[in-house]
């Protein structure tokens, strides 16, 4: 793939279990424990030195760091075509810019340039859900499920503000975890390459059930959000928890 040659060249550092066990003692947290400091090391020590824990985070600083080269803004236009194809697999491809791309959820004509605030991951986060989970994204796509209000959450943005928030939960921006939501997802990542791609699936999921349970409208978005947050950090601390799919939410979901 010509978008992973790019970022394999402007890759940082590998990580190593020094190094993570280094920054989380020297301040990435006030307070640590025994038993954290155990599952740190042993996170860090079974996943690999190019993991795609480095990817993940690259991905989602990308274009925050504004490296919106040629290549990179062909393989956006790349994989919009390929989730709309995903997404409405009976209907004719539109341009780049047409007022149809409304209908999936963003909020203009142009999908770029709502997405970048989530990087290049929103939109592979998106194309994966379709895959892999095609009723579950077609229910919500389509806002299938439950009694809804008429201010509803757009789909496509509301999934671009979901990666974001798995990013910055799990501290994939810096690299280097230092919460236990962060821990315990390198311990996931470490049994499980698509474990990220999983657990964003989940947390739409997740999402859309509480926004229902709440009866919320559009302005209540980020309180949703957050508290969609608050499960999964809770859900993700479960000792019997060993892989994505042993979280309580993957039940949510519907293949």
């Amino acid at each position: 793939m010509v978008l992973w040659r790019v970022i394999r060249e402007q890759i940082f550092p590998p990580l190593t279990s020094d190094s993570c066990l280094a920054f989380a003692k020297q301040g990435g947290r006030k307070k640590t424990d025994e038993s954290i400091d155990r599952r740190i090391t042993s996170a860090t020590k079974q996943v690999p030195l190019n993991s795609k824990l480095q990817f993940l985070s690259l991905c989602a600083r990308l274009l925050l760091d504004g490296k919106t080269t040629y290549v990179f803004v062909t393989a956006c236009q790349d994989a919009l075509k390929q989730l709309w194809r995903l997404a409405y697999p009976d209907r004719e491809l539109p341009s780049l810019k047409s007022e149809l791309w409304k209908e999936m959820g963003w909020q203009g004509s142009d999908p770029s340039t709502d997405f970048r605030g989530g990087g290049y991951i929103s939109l592979e986060n998106l194309i994966f859900f379709a895959k892999n989970y095609p009723d579950a994204f077609q229910n919500l796509l389509h806002k299938k499920d439950g009694s809804r209000v008429e201010w509803e959450y757009p789909f496509a943005v509301a999934g671009i503000n979901i990666s974001f928030m798995l990013a910055q939960m799990l501290d994939l921006q810096s690299g280097k975890p230092t919460t236990l939501a962060g821990i315990r997802f390198l311990e996931l990542l470490s049994e499980d390459a698509m474990a990220f791609d999983h657990l964003y699936c989940i947390a739409f999921q997740m999402m859309d059930a509480q926004w229902l349970a709440k009866r919320a409208s559009y302005m209540e978005f980020n309180d949703v959000l957050k508290s969609t947050r608050t499960q999964l950090e809770r859900e993700l601390a479960l000792e019997d928890v060993s892989s994505v799919k042993d979280l309580p939410a993957y039940n949510l979901l519907k293949r």
